[in-house]
């Protein structure tokens, strides 16, 4: 049976034991989210010792499951003072799986200015001293770490923004190649690490075995309907495996919806020259690598590594949102410099999307002009060179905002908005304003709605009014119950998509938990999720008036298409009505 791991940084107690009755049968996000709410004081500082980092494994976690490499890291959040949770891919859950791992539970923070790192293995886990690693970004962390403990483990880290507590800091795990690509990037979780003066965790798996299946051929069986729906879906078989989730450049840039110049236009001139198809060229032209799996068992492989025009590697090539941030956003149209800026941000531990944003706040402020990608490129090295600039970049965009006396500033609950603009897609407005998390696209992925990229779930077209935010709860609460699986977000819409693939994640969990599960117990999971982290939020301050988004897109209409979001506020309450 799987087993919690305590971490005391108080006292330098680790301990394991059973996993109570209550948070028996939870996964990712289901379990991080119960655990913080039921044993996290809603009052708490973030930064505190009150405060807890969690960090568990999917339900499908360790299996054969194609896409479950899905790791859930969770906590009360340093940028939006409510309940997060942040899902990176990487190789850290099928090895945390196999060691019989549930949950790491992070708690209390040490005496003293030191570092430390957290072995865990087949012989039990242990604390180490690491003040070797101080100021190091993720990168030559991982190469110090891989020095002494190789490169078949899983890695952990933070970078310099972790370790100066900044509320957008992030943490990553390590893809295939070992490198720490895959980031918990919203939502500050870094910043909880480093308040627990926690560098980086290793994770061992030598010398365990698969994880239990009950049945393992009819766990197979159910894998094969689940991977054949995932590759035969046009997104997830065709569109990300070419692309990758850039191929939304051009997608959302002809619909009106890219936002431009801090959310002034809904269109860029110059979004041909960053687009999905623009980078496999360039990755084609300037070397690099496509078409690769982050995590063991990805049959979509949209990884790719990115070069430079010299030839050197750069880095990953970044996700849509990262472009989106620090593309036209920003009014940038260099896909090096982009890349580059991504792979900053990667490597000194800070949130891509609420850099990006931060960025045009100091844009706003005059600090440099939009379209200026070498200032950009200077403002976010002062992250890595610990300047109080740095610092407050790093804190995100809406504390920039404040300290740079910027008024418009596209945030909700603290936490920058995202590479969709809520005018005109209008699904996703109603998600960033009523999700828990904050703004944050993964929490109910509202664009294939209000596309018709689901058609045999559910279409809302883009500007309609009526039912957004009764599909935006349906969605909302199915996205809660896939991110307790384990099960990439990328696949999200052929499990909506396709009875066949449901069929498959439902025959794969039940044959596993010996469960008799349905389609209405998966929406029960979520819904049950959901209203735990609702009302943790609500005991924490946040309440109906921060579940709304900035007046200026009420007020301001969005070229092309010239709309507002004039979805009710007496619609929106009824969000929570469960």
């Amino acid at each position: 049976m799987d087993k919690l791991l305590r971490v005391d940084m108080s006292t330098g107690k680790v301990s394991f034991s059973e996993v109570p009755p209550e948070y028996q049968g939870l996964g990712g996000r289901g379990l991080t989210s119960t655990i913080i709410s039921r044993e996290v004081d809603p009052r708490a500082h973030p930064l505190s010792e009150d405060n807890k980092l969690v960090i568990t494994t999917g339900l499908l976690s360790g299996t054969p499951a194609s896409c479950s490499g899905r790791l859930s890291i969770g906590a009360k959040s340093p940028l939006t003072g409510g309940i997060k949770e942040s899902s990176p891919g990487g190789v850290a859950a099928l090895k945390l799986a196999r060691l019989g791992i549930a949950a790491i539970i992070v708690e209390g923070i040490p005496p003293g200015n030191g570092l430390y790192t957290l072995e865990v293995d087949t012989k039990g886990a242990r604390l180490s001293p690491a003040d070797k690693l101080k100021g190091l970004g993720k990168n030559d962390t991982v190469a110090a770490l891989t020095g002494q403990h190789g490169d078949k483990v899983g890695y952990i880290s933070i970078g310099q923004a972790g370790e100066m507590k900044l509320p957008a800091s992030s943490i990553a795990t390590t893809d295939m190649d070992n490198i720490p690509c895959r980031q918990a990037g919203r939502g500050g979780m870094g910043a909880v690490m480093g308040s627990k003066h926690l560098k980086a965790i290793i994770l061992d798996d030598s010398g365990t075995g698969p994880v239990p299946l009950g049945n393992n051929q009819e766990f197979i069986r159910y894998n094969r309907m689940w991977a054949e729906s995932v590759m035969a879906d046009p997104a997830t078989g065709q569109g990300m495996p070419i692309f990758g989730s850039p191929v939304a450049v051009t997608i959302m840039n002809k619909e009106g919806a890219l936002p431009t110049r801090n959310f002034r236009f809904g269109q860029f001139e110059g979004a041909d020259d960053i687009s999905g198809k623009k980078m496999r060229q360039n990755i084609k032209e300037q070397g690099g690598r496509m078409t690769m799996p982050c995590s063991p068992g990805c049959v979509v492989r949209c990884h790719r590594t990115y070069h430079g025009k010299d030839g050197k590697l750069i880095g990953k090539a970044p996700e849509y949102e990262t472009i989106w941030a620090f593309g036209p956003n920003l009014e940038i149209n260099n896909l090096d410099a982009i890349v580059e800026l991504g792979n900053l941000c990667n490597d000194y531990g800070v949130d891509t999307v609420d850099t990006g944003v931060a960025i045009a706040m100091a844009m706003e402020a005059g600090i440099i002009e939009f379209g200026d990608a070498q200032g950009t490129l200077e403002l976010v090295r002062e992250i890595g060179r610990q300047s109080y600039l740095g610092r407050i970049l790093g804190s995100g965009a809406a504390v920039t905002a404040r300290v740079l006396g910027v008024g418009r500033v596209p945030v909700v609950k603290g936490q920058a908005m995202v590479a969709y603009d809520p005018r005109v897609i209008k699904g996703m407005g109603v998600t960033e304003a009523m999700s828990t998390m904050g703004a944050d696209h993964g929490a109910g992925y509202m664009v294939g709605v209000n596309l018709n990229w689901l058609p045999k779930w559910r279409y809302v077209p883009k500007l309609q009014v009526e039912d957004q935010v009764k599909v935006s709860r349906e969605i909302q609460t199915f996205q809660t119950a896939m991110d307790s699986t384990g099960l990439c977000q990328f696949t999200h819409t052929p499990l909506l998509n396709s009875r066949r693939a449901f069929a498959g994640v439902i025959g794969m969990l039940n044959t596993k938990f010996g469960w008799q599960w349905r389609r209405k117990d998966f929406m029960a999971r979520g819904k049950q999720i959901l209203k735990a982290e609702h009302e943790f939020n609500l005991k924490a301050g946040l309440g109906p008036a921060t579940d709304r988004l900035p007046l200026f897109f009420y007020r301001e209409p969005v070229p092309p298409l010239n709309t507002t979001f004039d979805i009710p506020d007496s619609e929106m309450a009824k969000f929570y009505n469960f």
